[in-house]
């Protein structure tokens, strides 16, 4: 019996810590909702399709515009950044190595990009959030490749979001300040969060199914 404790007892444990990783991804996706919430309070005029994200977590304000929820933007950069490093850490067995690494970069670069606000030093701003742009879609990418054999239809969307998302990423630096920026730029961030969620579930979902078989 002494024997069999140990290996049961880190297979419990792991499990858990996949579960919490996948709550963390599943949780993310309502960051996309503290846009909405932001701009609502915008004064001056605010455009999903050609304003930045980064526009709603801007500090000052002038007779032209203003965000005055700024805090609770940079906050969420902040905080889903921070889920998606703890959500990456815990699931980093069946993530493997690299994915893992990437979204760490990714969610410690959303975390920077909450500190330097664009209108505060817009050169730190674009240093901090760069990362975050590059590593997501090769994370998703490199999931999707590690996923193939497992679960094919799962890694074929990852597959395509990463390439989506890294084409429209790719836009929107071309784009710089043109009418379709912010669109290319959510549609560089919006679909991550519902892959990543998409991988959550499956993790979360399987763990149950492990559970009640007793693995």
């Amino acid at each position: 019996m002494p024997l069999t404790r140990g290996p049961r007892l880190l297979g419990v444990t792991g499990g858990r810590a996949a579960r919490w990783g996948a709550l963390a991804f599943l949780a993310r996706p309502s960051y996309i909702a503290t846009e909405f919430v932001v701009a609502a309070a915008t004064t001056g005029g605010y455009s999903f399709l050609s304003d930045s994200v980064s526009r709603l977590g801007e500090v000052g304000c002038s007779p032209a515009y203003c965000s005055p929820r700024h805090e609770l933007m940079n906050g969420s950069f902040m905080g889903f950044g921070a889920l998606l490093v703890g959500g990456a850490v815990l699931l980093s067995r069946p993530m493997g190595p690299w994915v893992t690494g990437l979204l760490v970069v990714s969610g410690l670069s959303s975390v920077a990009t909450g500190l330097a606000p664009l209108d505060q030093d817009g050169t730190l701003h674009a240093i901090a959030a760069t990362p975050l742009f590059v590593a997501q879609p090769i994370a998703l990418i490199v999931l999707g490749a590690r996923l193939r054999n497992d679960r094919p239809r799962l890694a074929g969307a990852l597959l395509a979001t990463g390439v989506v998302t890294g084409a429209a990423a790719l836009s929107f630096v071309l784009s710089g300040d043109g009418h379709l920026s912010g669109g290319f730029e959510r549609l560089a961030l919006w679909p991550v969060l519902g892959g990543l969620a998409a991988f959550g579930w499956t993790q979360l979902t399987h763990g149950r199914a492990g559970h009640l078989s007793g693995v």
